[in-house]
C-alpha cells in the first residue's frame, strides 16, 4: 500500500471516530435538548482549537456481546484546546456511545489528560454525561473510576479541575465531579445522585424523581454539591469560559491580569447612603460589591446557596481578588453552618491559587438554635476560621457595620493574620449587640426598673456610644484606618498593590488537620 494510500485509510479512520454512536442517537440527544460531546467542545473552547487524543481507543471487553461493538473513542473524546487563547485540558463523554459508561480504556483516557494537565500546569474541564460504570467490565470499570479519583486528588490545589454535569451522574460518578473545584450543572438535563429514585423507594419507600433528588435546583440551592446552575449547555459553557478568565492556569501562577478603563481612585457618592440609620434594617452587600469593583463586574459563585455568605470574583485594578461577603438582607448576614462550609471551601480555594481575598463583613454572629447546636456549628464554623488563619495570600477586610462576638475574629480579623483591615464609621465591633449587653450587663438594675423598655433604650444609646463603633479597635491597632466609605475602593487597591509580592508560610508539615 502506497503512502498516499494510507493517507486515505487515515482520513477514512478519522472520519469514523467523528460518528460516535451514529446519527439517529444524535438525533435522539437533541431531543432531549442536549448537544452532542464534539458539538460541546466547539461551544466550549477558541474556534478551530482543539486537539484530539487517543481517537482510536477502544474498550478491550469480548463478554456480553462487547467483541463485536467496539467503537472507536470508546465514549469519551479527549484532547486539549484554548480558551481566550490559554490552554486547557478537556474531556467530554459521549452519551451516544454505551450511555457514555466508563470502561477501563475510558477510563485510562480521562486519566491521561488529567495527567498532562498537572505536569504541564494547566486547568482540567470535564464534560460529564454518562451511564455510570459499564457493567459488562465488572472491577476493572470500577477501578477505573478509582483511578479518576486518585488523579483528581493529586490535582486539586495544583491545577483548576470545573465538572460540568450535562446529563446522569450516579453512583461512584459523582465522586469525581465532587472532588474538582466547581460543579456546573444545567437545569432540566443534570442529575446527581449517589442512588436513584428505584433504589431510594425500594429502600426507604420514599417516591421522589430524578430532578427532586438529584436536579440542578436541589444541589444549586440545597446540597450545595453545584456552584451554578443554568438554563441551558450553551450557557453553562459559556460560564465556564468567563470562570476560567478570572483563575490562574495552575497554582505557581499569579491570575491574569485584565487591565479595566475603571479609574482606580474612582469615589462613589453611593456608598454613604446604603448603610441604613437603623442598625436592624437589612440592605444588599451586592450594591457595596458592585460599586467597588472594576466596571460592577462580579462573579457570583454559590449563589443560590447558604445566601446569607456571598462568594465570588471581581477585579481590583485589573487585578482577580475572591470576594467573601456577609449578607444583612439575608438572615441578617449571620454565619451558620452552611455559610461556614461555602465560606471555607471558597477561601482554601483562593488561597491555593494565589488569589488576595477581599472580606465585606456585616455580621452578627453565629446563628443560635438547637438545629445548629446539633448540626455541629462549632465544628462547622471552625472550618471557616481554619481556612482564613491557614491561607497566606493578601487578605483585605472592610467593615461596613456589624462586625459582633466570635464571628468578628473569623472574618479574617487582624488576629488571624488580616494584613489591612479598614472600618467604615458606621461600623460597630463589639463582643454583642448593644440591646443583648445592656441586658446582660444591667439586668438588676432592669428588673426592678419602673419603665423598663424606657431604660432599656437608654441604655443602649449609652453603650453604642461607647463601644459600639470602630474607634476602640482603631486604638488598639485592630484595625488600620477608619475610611470614607467613598475612598473604599482607592484603599483596596492601594492595599494590593502594596501586597502583592507578599511572602508568609505556615510551619514545615505534611498538612493540617482542618475539622472537615
Amino acid at each position: 500500500m502506497s503512502a498516499r494510500e494510507k493517507l486515505r485509510q487515515l482520513e477514512e479512520l478519522r472520519e469514523r471516530t467523528l460518528e460516535g454512536g451514529g446519527a439517529e442517537r444524535l438525533a435522539r440527544q437533541h431531543e432531549r435538548g442536549k448537544l452532542g460531546a464534539r458539538e460541546r467542545l466547539d461551544v466550549l473552547l477558541d474556534e478551530g482549537s482543539f486537539v484530539e487524543l487517543d481517537r482510536f481507543v477502544e474498550h478491550r471487553s469480548v463478554d456480553f456481546g462487547l467483541d463485536t461493538q467496539r467503537i472507536p473513542g470508546d465514549g469519551v473524546v479527549t484532547g486539549y484546546g484554548r480558551i481566550d487563547g490559554r490552554t486547557v485540558y478537556v474531556f467530554s463523554q459521549d452519551f451516544t456511545v454505551f450511555g457514555g459508561s466508563l470502561s477501563e480504556a475510558h477510563a485510562e483516557k480521562i486519566c491521561k489528560v488529567v495527567d498532562l494537565a498537572t505536569q504541564n500546569g494547566a486547568p482540567v474541564v470535564g464534560l460529564n454525561d454518562s451511564g455510570g460504570a459499564r457493567i459488562q467490565e465488572g472491577v476493572a470499570s470500577l477501578g477505573g473510576y478509582a483511578e479518576l479519583f486518585l488523579r483528581n486528588t493529586l490535582a486539586s490545589g495544583v491545577v483548576p479541575q470545573l465538572s460540568v454535569i450535562l446529563g446522569p451522574c450516579a453512583g461512584g460518578a459523582v465522586y469525581s465531579p465532587a472532588i474538582t473545584d466547581f460543579v456546573f450543572m444545567v437545569q432540566g438535563i443534570s442529575h446527581m445522585f449517589v442512588t436513584g429514585p428505584n433504589v431510594v423507594k425500594t429502600v426507604t419507600h420514599e417516591d421522589v424523581t430524578f430532578e427532586d433528588l438529584g436536579g440542578a435546583e436541589v444541589h444549586s440551592t440545597r446540597s450545595g454539591v453545584a456552584h451554578f446552575s443554568h438554563r441551558t449547555e450553551i450557557e453553562s459553557l459559556q460560564a465556564v469560559r468567563r470562570l476560567l478568565g478570572f483563575l490562574p492556569s495552575n497554582n505557581a501562577e499569579d491570575p491574569p491580569d485584565r487591565p479595566s478603563n475603571d479609574p482606580p481612585d474612582r469615589a462613589d457618592d453611593e456608598l454613604l447612603d446604603l448603610i441604613p440609620d437603623l442598625a436592624t434594617q437589612p440592605y444588599d452587600m451586592h450594591e457595596v460589591i458592585r460599586r467597588v469593583v472594576d466596571d460592577g463586574d462580579f462573579l457570583e459563585v454559590h449563589s443560590g446557596y447558604a445566601r446569607n455568605l456571598i462568594v465570588g470574583f471581581a477585579r481590583l485594578g485589573g487585578r482577580t481578588v475572591g470576594v467573601l461577603a456577609n449578607q444583612p438582607a439575608v438572615l441578617a448576614g449571620v454565619l451558620d453552618i452552611d455559610a461556614s462550609r461555602k465560606g471555607a471551601r471558597f477561601v482554601r480555594f483562593c488561597d491555593a491559587f494565589n488569589i488576595p481575598i477581599v472580606t465585606f463583613e456585616d455580621v452578627p454572629g453565629f446563628l443560635p438554635g438547637v438545629a445548629q447546636e446539633h448540626g455541629g456549628i462549632i465544628q462547622h464554623g471552625a472550618k471557616l476560621l481554619y481556612a482564613y488563619c491557614e491561607s497566606t495570600v493578601p487578605k483585605l477586610t472592610v467593615i461596613t457595620r456589624k462586625a459582633y462576638g466570635g464571628a468578628y475574629d473569623v472574618m479574617s480579623s487582624k488576629h488571624i493574620r488580616g494584613d489591612l483591615n479598614f472600618a467604615w464609621p458606621t461600623a460597630e465591633l463589639a463582643v454583642m449587640g448593644p440591646k443583648g449587653a445592656v441586658e446582660i450587663l444591667y439586668r438588676r438594675e432592669l428588673a426592678n426598673a419602673d419603665d423598663r423598655d424606657a431604660r432599656v433604650a437608654e441604655l443602649e444609646k449609652d453603650f453604642r456610644q461607647k463601644f459600639a463603633h470602630p474607634y476602640l479597635a482603631a486604638k488598639r491597632g485592630f484595625l488600620d484606618d477608619v475610611i470614607d466609605p467613598r475612598e473604599t475602593r482607592a484603599r483596596l487597591i492601594s492595599g494590593l498593590q502594596i501586597l502583592q509580592n507578599k511572602r508568609q508560610r505556615n510551619p514545615p508539615r505534611k498538612h493540617g488537620n482542618i475539622p472537615l
